[in-house]
């Protein structure tokens, strides 16, 4: 059975982009994935469709309402059990890789996107089950997140990738970054690539990938071999 991904939007046009090319576009024609966007507009009230007010508190800055939010989750709900109602906000849990993998073995999920200021929080604390940041840094709204948590779960279910390995060979999949690559021609502008590459023996490439992979890592990102 395909995955389904539910994503609820105030601007659902952003994601018409992101999810409608490439890799993601492709593991939807081939129905290994329903990816489905929900204009959240649609659940808003009064003939002006409205889903965002201003705050109690007096800060600056709308907030999306909670009845809209609530109406489409449990629409969505009643329809099917989601594995997982996730909101993306900058406070959330960092996502990696792990988490990636993950959400990969998931049947179906809800990405909730937040614009303006937030969500109200009601929301968060009676119908979220999981928040994700994809940083530490504020964006205008939820959907770019949401598309990046799209592309990285999708290109990772059975038989989206032509060669599956390569998702498996991918930075962080071992905790470490990947190695360096390259193609033909073996030289250019008298730039060569690394003999073993060229030597069709695959223990000493291997060796050779698992020697690059852990000192590329040790200089650019040494916190990932910082045992916790």
């Amino acid at each position: 059975m395909a995955m389904r991904i539910d994503i609820i939007s105030a601007q659902p046009d952003l994601l018409t982009s992101p999810l409608g090319h490439s890799i993601v576009q492709r593991a939807q024609r081939k129905g290994m994935v329903t990816i489905v966007i929900h204009n959240l507009r649609n659940y808003g009230k009064g003939s002006y469709r409205q889903i965002d007010d201003y705050g109690f508190g007096g800060d600056a800055g709308m907030i999306l309402m909670v009845e809209p939010i609530y109406n489409v989750l449990t629409s969505l709900k009643s329809e099917r059990t989601y594995d997982q109602i996730i909101y993306l906000s900058p406070d959330g849990s960092l996502f990696n890789q792990q988490k990636a993998n993950s959400l990969s073995c998931l049947q179906n999920i809800i990405l909730l996107c937040g614009h303006y200021k937030g969500i109200d929080h009601r929301i968060r604390d009676h119908l979220i089950t999981k928040e994700i940041s994809i940083g530490d840094y504020v964006l205008s709204g939820g959907e770019l997140a949401a598309a990046v948590l799209v592309d990285s779960i999708v290109r990772l279910l059975p038989g989206v990738l032509t060669d599956e390995t390569s998702a498996l060979s991918d930075s962080f999949q071992d905790g470490l970054l990947a190695p360096p690559i390259y193609s033909r021609p073996a030289e250019f502008n008298g730039w060569r690539v690394p003999e073993v590459l060229l030597s069709g023996n695959p223990k000493l490439i291997h060796a050779w990938q698992e020697e690059q992979a852990l000192e590329r890592t040790r200089v650019l990102r040494p916190n990932l071999l910082q045992i916790e």
